[in-house]
């Protein structure tokens, strides 16, 4: 499975997307940019996106709710690492109260994995980084002291993009 990222205008994306309605196209906004997000086992429709493939997955991806990307430059050589420790997580966060689907997405022009999570509204992720979970999957990466490993696994500082995922109108 492949994810298509693409960034745009919210008038341009909604157009592109409503001209594509079998396929898996999510369109989300916030204050700044719109997006547009393509799951395909297929070709992709945009012309040129950001291209990923889907590491690990749960749940469904659905058209209304909160988007959260969190953002991860990871080296070549850290990469190894970095997907073992997703692959073998403990899995606290599919059982939190609003949780609607995850996706860790490998970049394939990048070096920049997404953790995408989608929630049913933005009060169940911020309940869930306040979750005494939350800590206890990320202890050990949070509290870890700067090693020389840790800093070759990582090629820059993370950073976490928010949406609001616009529902397909009912016309």
């Amino acid at each position: 499975m492949n994810v298509f990222i693409t960034s745009g205008t919210y008038d341009f994306l909604k157009i592109k997307k409503d001209k594509h309605p079998n396929e898996k196209i999510l369109l989300m906004q916030n204050p700044d940019t719109a997006v547009l997000l393509h799951e395909t086992t297929g070709k992709t429709i945009f012309s040129s996106p950001r291209k990923y493939e889907v590491v690990d997955g749960k749940g469904t991806l659905q058209d209304h709710g909160y988007v959260v990307m969190n953002n991860i430059p990871v080296s070549e050589e850290g990469r190894p690492v970095f997907e073992h420790r997703f692959k073998n997580r403990a899995g606290f966060i599919e059982n939190e109260p609003g949780f609607v689907a995850l996706r860790i997405l490998r970049p394939i022009n990048s070096e920049t994995y997404v953790i995408l999570t989608i929630w049913e509204k933005q009060a169940d992720f911020l309940n869930w980084k306040n979750s005494s979970s939350f800590k206890m999957a990320h202890n050990s990466d949070s509290k870890a002291p700067v090693t020389n490993s840790s800093q070759k696994m990582f090629s820059g500082e993370a950073y976490i993009t928010q949406y609001t995922l616009v529902k397909d109108s009912e016309e």
